[in-house]
């Protein structure tokens, strides 16, 4: 394939991934709508781990502000330079952290889906009282509950939820905005997404991060304020 026809397939792609966007964003909006919901209570983080930056642009171009990032290394190659086009992007993390990644983290993301475990919270802890210090915005924080309790995932168990975001606020010091859950993929997700609700509820936390491309009206009917929606906008994973 030469350049011309390189740049033409790149550009078929950029538009088809905002065709998608638009109906994700529709979709979303009838799913508020018939639970009694103002569509703008919920945010769409457009799911952009492993598409590089060239099929991001544009949906950045339409308008579109906030993603979501697995990696921090693979974040680390392709925001910066995004950012400089668009200031006001938005990227979350929404896959697992380690600790010694802790200061890479706090400096790319605006905000962390999966605080998890003690040594994760210390570390960011740390990493967040660095930038503060030095005046740098900090990220904001999310608990993953492992509604499910499956080992190969992360999260807190649903019984230890509670004690974790009382630890993370009063030993750490942190400020935590809300919850985050990936319910098993054989369950019906609606009871997951109720028992996150139920758990924010008891900690003051208004803010859910629940629901993926074959799920979000389920969430958002059960209080979601984000869903998680990847492949369902930018096409088919390679």
């Amino acid at each position: 394939m030469d350049a011309e026809a390189f740049a033409a397939a790149r550009a078929r792609a950029g538009a088809a991934s905002v065709e998608r966007l638009r109906q994700v964003e529709a979709a979303i909006a009838r799913a508020a709508r018939d639970s009694g919901r103002d569509p703008a209570s919920v945010t769409l983080v457009a799911v952009s781990k492993t598409y590089d930056a060239d099929s991001i642009a544009p949906v950045l171009a339409a308008g579109h502000r906030v993603f979501g990032e697995n990696y921090v290394q693979e974040a680390k190659g392709k925001w910066p330079g995004l950012r400089e086009a668009f200031p006001d992007a938005e990227v979350h993390l929404i896959g697992p952290l380690q600790s010694n990644k802790a200061r890479d983290a706090v400096a790319l993301f605006d905000a962390i889906q999966t605080l998890d475990r003690p040594s994760l919270a210390q570390a960011l802890a740390k990493e967040i009282a660095r930038a503060r210090e030095a005046g740098a915005r900090v990220p904001r924080l999310y608990v993953q509950v492992n509604t499910g309790e499956e080992p190969q995932k992360g999260g807190v168990a649903p019984g230890d939820a509670d004690a974790f975001v009382a630890a993370c606020r009063e030993a750490h010091g942190l400020a935590i905005e809300g919850l985050m859950c990936i319910p098993p993929a054989e369950d019906p997700p609606s009871p997951h997404f109720a028992l996150l609700a139920e758990i924010a509820t008891r900690n003051g936390l208004s803010e859910l991060s629940m629901g993926m491309s074959a799920d979000f009206g389920a969430a958002i009917q059960m209080g979601a304020t984000m869903v998680r929606v990847g492949s369902a906008i930018f096409g088919a994973r390679g």
